[in-house]
């Protein structure tokens, strides 16, 4: 009686594990989907929104860069599950040149505030150097073969 109850333990764990399994991948290919959707859409607001104005600023095209660096961080995500931290941090130094180059036409003048976001595009430059290297000389190894 123990060996079956033993059994029965052991073939509804495995079929939990399954199940939990299914549920969380569902979950993850529903949230990339709902992800990558919600980046096509605002970027194709945001170029609708454009052809309405008769043309793109640099602004405009640099947001235009962020939702292409968002999209592809989405796709290397799904193809790989393997969140590419680059990409976040080439997104981001495209919002601070973004908001470098607005803040520059909106005020004309040189002050502190430009120096504090060139050094912050220079401070994720220098991140993107030391993760490339690190990369390259220790690259990750992983569970089912070679790195």
């Amino acid at each position: 009686m123990e060996k079956r109850a033993d059994e029965l333990h052991g073939r509804l764990n495995r079929a939990s594990e399954v199940a939990g399994s299914l549920l969380v991948d569902g979950f993850h290919y529903l949230a990339l989907f709902a992800i990558g959707g919600a980046i096509v859409w605002s970027a194709g607001a945001a170029f609708v929104g454009m052809a309405a104005k008769g043309g793109a600023s640099i602004e405009d095209i640099l947001l235009l860069f962020i939702y292409l660096e968002l999209g592809a961080m989405v796709g290397i995500y799904f193809k790989t599950n393997h969140m590419p931290v680059r990409f976040l941090i080439y997104v981001a130094m495209t919002a601070l040149t973004r908001m470098l180059l607005a803040d520059i036409q909106a005020h004309h003048r040189p002050d502190v505030g430009i120096l504090m976001v060139s050094g912050g595009i220079l401070l994720l430059a220098l991140a993107t150097l030391v993760i490339r290297y690190g990369s390259s000389r220790f690259p990750s190894v992983r569970a089912d073969g070679p790195p």
